[in-house]
């Protein structure tokens, strides 16, 4: 009950303060390319259920459905905003509506789609045991997972070799996680998004 008045109080505040710079963004995401401001992705949460998480939209339109699920090493279809946004992390901001609806929390398992879940052996669906989070251990411990997948078996690797490093995290995290434990997260995905928001490389 803590975690999740914590969540609700935070995101309220965090759209509020944060409204300017997802504002920016869509605007600029709007320029950028053609399509929505706004990519709503489906993803498996808490108990299994599914829900469409917002995000920034970073590629280009329908690219979901054109490549692979996952984002690739200097993928093509990442737009020249989409490479700021998704290497600042701002693209995330939108999930706190996500937070306040009750299907996200600010902290916890990052969410798979559905066709990831599908592969989760029953030890690792015990992440679904908990609200998906925004960020997390496994958030911050692949910040720059693209980098990991390249070529054309980039889904065969992160099937076999990045997924299960990452679930190990969350499973560790659903097992372990406190209130402190929590805060410390945020305040270094704070820092991390600072840091990357205001960083020379592209």
């Amino acid at each position: 009950m803590l975690k999740r008045v914590f969540d609700v109080s935070c995101a309220a505040v965090g759209l509020v303060l944060s409204s300017p710079f997802v504002l920016a963004g869509a605007i600029a995401v709007k320029l950028d390319s053609p399509g929505p401001a706004f990519y709503k992705g489906e993803r498996v949460g808490l108990g299994g259920r599914e829900f469409h998480m917002i995000k920034l939209r970073s590629m280009m339109a329908g690219s979901d459905r054109n490549g692979p699920s996952v984002t690739v090493a200097a993928d093509p279809r990442v737009t020249r905003v989409g490479r700021f946004l998704r290497r600042s992390k701002l693209d995330e901001l939108p999930q706190l509506v996500n937070v306040l609806r009750g299907e996200m929390s600010l902290v916890g398992p990052r969410p798979e789609h559905a066709n990831y879940v599908k592969l989760y052996t029953p030890e690792q669906k015990r992440v679904l045991s908990m609200r998906p989070g925004i960020t997390g251990p496994a958030v911050l411990a692949f910040v720059d997972e693209e980098a990991m997948l390249n070529g054309a078996h980039a889904e065969t690797i992160y099937e076999r070799e990045v997924m299960p490093r990452k679930l190990a995290l969350d499973l560790e995290y659903v097992d372990h996680h406190s209130f402190g434990g929590d805060l410390r997260i945020l305040g270094r995905t704070a820092a991390l998004v600072v840091k990357r928001a205001f960083s020379k490389r592209s």
